[in-house]
C-alpha cells in the first residue's frame, strides 16, 4: 500500500516541476514581450547600459594589447657578460655551453674578441685608428637570453648567479625600464578594476531605476494580482527577468561598441605597424572574454532588478 502511494506521488511531483519550469519559461517570454512593447524606453536603457559597460571593456582591451606587446619586450631582455681579457676563446666557449644548460636560460650567443673588433671597425668608421692599436681591447662576450616566462625576480637571480662567475668581468642588464613597465601595468590593471567596479554600480542604478519605473507604471496591475491571491514571488519574477534581459542586451551592445571601435582604429594601427616594420598583432575580445562580459552584465541586471523589486514591491499593498 505504501509503495503504491509513493508511485502516485512521483507523477504529481514531476508535474509540479514541469509546471514550475513552464511558468518560468512563460514569464521569461512575457518579460521580453513587455520590454518589446516599450521600444523607446528599452532602446534608451540598453544604449546607456551598453555605453557604460563599453568603457571598462575598452580599457580592458587596451590593457590586454599593452600586456601582449610588453610580453614581446620582455622576451628581448638580455644579459650581456663581458669576460676577463685573460680568458682564452676555448675557455670562453666552454663557459657559454655551461651557461646554456642553466635554469631560466633560454639561449646564449658568443661574440669573440676578433668578431667584436671587426664589427666595431665597420660600424664606427675608425678603421685606420683601430689599426694603430697594439692589442685588441675588447673582451669575449656572451649574450644570455633569459626564459621568456621568467619574471623580474628570476631574471635578477640569474644575473647575480652569472655575475659571480670567475671568468666574468662585467654582467650588465638594464632592468630599470622593465621594472617601470611592470609598475605601470600594475597601476593600469588596478585602475581598470576600479573603473569596472564604479561602472558596475552605475549599471545597477540604471537597471534599478528602470525596474522601479516599471513597477510604478504597473501599480494597479500589481494591486489586482495581489487581491486575487498572488504571492510576492509570483509578482517579482517578471521584473527579475526584465532586469536579466536589460543586462544581457546591454552586454551585447557594449561588445558591439567595443568591436566597432576596434575596427575603426585597426586601419591606422596596421599602417603604424608597417611604418615601424613590426609584427605586433592587436587582439580583441576572445570567446572567454565575451562569455564573461555577457555573464557579468546579466548578473548585474538580475542584481539591479532584485534590489529595486525588494525595495518597492513590498510597499504596494491593496487597501
Amino acid at each position: 500500500m505504501g509503495s503504491s502511494n509513493t508511485r502516485r506521488d512521483r507523477p504529481a511531483t514531476t508535474n509540479q516541476m514541469v509546471a514550475y519550469l513552464m511558468h518560468h519559461l512563460q514569464t521569461l517570454i512575457f518579460s521580453l514581450g513587455k520590454i518589446y512593447q516599450s521600444p523607446t524606453t528599452t532602446i534608451m536603457t540598453v544604449a546607456v547600459i551598453g555605453i557604460t559597460l563599453s568603457l571598462p571593456g575598452g580599457f580592458y582591451l587596451f590593457l590586454k594589447n599593452i600586456d601582449a606587446m610588453s610580453g614581446d619586450f620582455r622576451s628581448t631582455t638580455q644579459i650581456t657578460l663581458y669576460l676577463d681579457l685573460k680568458v682564452e676563446e676555448g675557455n670562453a666557449r666552454k663557459l657559454q655551453k655551461e651557461i646554456d644548460l642553466m635554469q631560466q636560460v633560454q639561449s646564449t650567443d658568443f661574440v669573440s674578441r676578433h668578431n667584436a673588433l671587426e664589427t666595431f671597425r665597420q660600424s664606427s668608421g675608425f678603421g685606420k685608428s683601430i689599426d694603430t692599436l697594439s692589442a685588441n681591447p675588447l673582451p669575449h662576450t656572451i649574450i644570455v637570453e633569459p626564459d621568456s616566462n621568467a619574471d623580474t625576480f628570476a631574471v635578477k637571480t640569474l644575473l647575480n648567479r652569472l655575475r659571480v662567475l670567475p671568468e666574468v668581468e662585467i654582467a650588465k642588464l638594464d632592468t630599470e625600464w622593465l621594472e617601470r613597465l611592470y609598475t605601470i601595468l600594475e597601476i593600469a590593471k588596478r585602475t581598470v578594476a576600479i573603473i569596472t567596479l564604479l561602472f558596475a554600480c552605475a549599471v545597477l542604478l540604471i537597471i534599478g531605476n528602470t525596474i522601479r519605473l516599471d513597477i510604478q507604471n504597473r501599480y494597479q496591475e500589481i494591486i489586482v494580482t495581489k487581491l486575487i491571491g498572488a504571492t510576492n514571488a509570483f509578482i517579482r519574477r517578471p521584473f527579475l527577468y526584465g532586469g536579466i534581459w536589460y543586462g544581457l542586451l546591454g552586454g551585447l551592445t557594449s561588445w558591439l561598441i567595443v568591436e566597432i571601435g576596434y575596427l575603426a582604429i585597426s586601419g591606422p594601427l596596421g599602417r603604424l605597424n608597417l611604418l615601424y616594420q613590426s609584427n605586433l598583432v592587436f587582439v580583441t575580445f576572445s570567446l572567454h572574454d565575451f562569455i564573461i562580459l555577457l555573464s557579468s552584465s546579466t548578473l548585474l541586471g538580475l542584481a539591479g532588478s532584485w534590489i529595486a523589486v525588494a525595495r518597492h514591491l513590498n510597499k504596494i499593498e491593496p487597501t
